[in-house]
Parts: structure tokens; C-alpha cells; sequence
């Protein structure tokens, strides 16, 4: 399945897979820089995470 999700990306230019001719065999995969542009909405979705756990957490100690 992460196989799968990979390829998608690589398909859709958001990373790049460089494969190393070795063994045992070796792939590394990075972002272009197309799919640097993400790095925006990533941070906003850390951002909420954070804010999203302390909420529940605020919450949760109240109960």
C-alpha cells in the first residue's frame, strides 16, 4: 500500500525515487519542487494538530 501511495506521488511529481544500484537494493525518496509547495498546508495542519491536542486535553482534564 505505501508502495502504491509512493508510485501515486512520483506519478503526480510530488516526489522524486531515486534508486540505488546496490545490494541489498536501496531507494530514496524526496520531495520535488513541486512538492515542496505543500510545505504551507503541512505546517498548517501541524499547527492544528497542536491546537487539537491541547483542546482535547483541556477538555479531557475538566471531566
Amino acid at each position: 500500500m505505501l508502495t502504491k501511495q509512493l508510485r501515486e506521488l512520483e506519478a503526480d511529481e510530488i516526489v522524486h525515487r531515486k534508486i540505488f544500484q546496490e545490494i541489498p537494493p536501496k531507494v530514496e525518496y524526496s520531495l520535488t519542487n513541486f512538492g515542496t509547495t505543500l510545505t504551507p498546508v503541512l505546517k498548517a495542519l501541524h499547527e492544528w494538530g497542536i491546537e487539537y491536542i491541547n483542546k482535547t486535553a483541556e477538555i479531557r482534564s475538566k471531566a
